[in-house]
């Protein structure tokens, strides 16, 4: 006996949009998890000390420049970034020295080059990118465009949080405390232009979210 019951008819209208992460989903996450509480001092010598932490940081992003050249090709290619791990470890190192020049800590920056999730040196400041995987190949060609909205953006916003160092500067020395709300607002930049600086250099094809969180 022919089986007869209906087919249902073929859903109606243009398929789904896919909806960028939100936020706290996106797979690069860049964090400071410490108190507010610094030595009053510490602005005045943090910038001579970090010094030798700047030659590395200098060479690591010359580095990266190189990988970030290589990385186009193998990725228009293969459909994937062999430098993931050694680009992570470059803007983590790059994070942790930041938050030390900015006078954020007392603890200096560990000398860590892991390169392997599970392989770096516990610190306070934080960042972590989840492996993308196969990437679209074709993303390569026009990410450099596709950043150019968020480094307008960006480009107020840094002068903005520029302002607020030097008022911390103050505030610490005179109170051995970051204020609260400036302190999110310095970190939600860096994470921001972290993020962008991640996409366009091959280690996510999430676009980034336009926010500070």
């Amino acid at each position: 006996m022919a089986d007869t019951t209906p087919v249902p008819p073929p859903p109606s209208g243009p398929p789904a949009v896919p909806q960028p992460p939100h936020e706290s989903e996106y797979p690069v996450v860049v964090d400071l998890d410490r108190g507010y509480d610094v030595k009053n001092w510490r602005p005045l010598v943090n910038w001579i000390l970090v010094i030798p932490q700047l030659i590395i940081v200098a060479v690591l992003l010359t580095v990266t420049r190189i990988l970030h050249l290589i990385s186009f090709f193998t990725i228009l290619f293969t459909k994937k970034n062999p430098f993931v791990g050694v680009q992570t470890m470059v803007m983590r190192y790059w994070w942790r020295v930041t938050t030390f020049h900015t006078f954020m800590r007392d603890e200096y920056p560990p000398f860590d080059f892991g390169t392997t999730p599970g392989s770096e040196m516990a610190d306070d400041a934080t960042l972590t990118i989840d492996d993308p995987g196969e990437m679209n190949r074709w993303l390569v060609l026009v990410k450099w465009l596709l950043v150019i909205p968020h480094l307008i953006v960006l480009l107020f916003l840094v002068i903005g949080a520029a302002v607020v160092v030097i008022i911390a500067f103050f505030a610490v020395l005179f109170t051995g405390k970051w204020p609260e709300g400036m302190r999110r607002y310095v970190v939600g930049v860096n994470r921001w232009a972290l993020r962008v600086f991640a996409y366009f250099i091959f280690l996510t094809d999430a676009y980034p979210p336009f926010s500070l969180q």
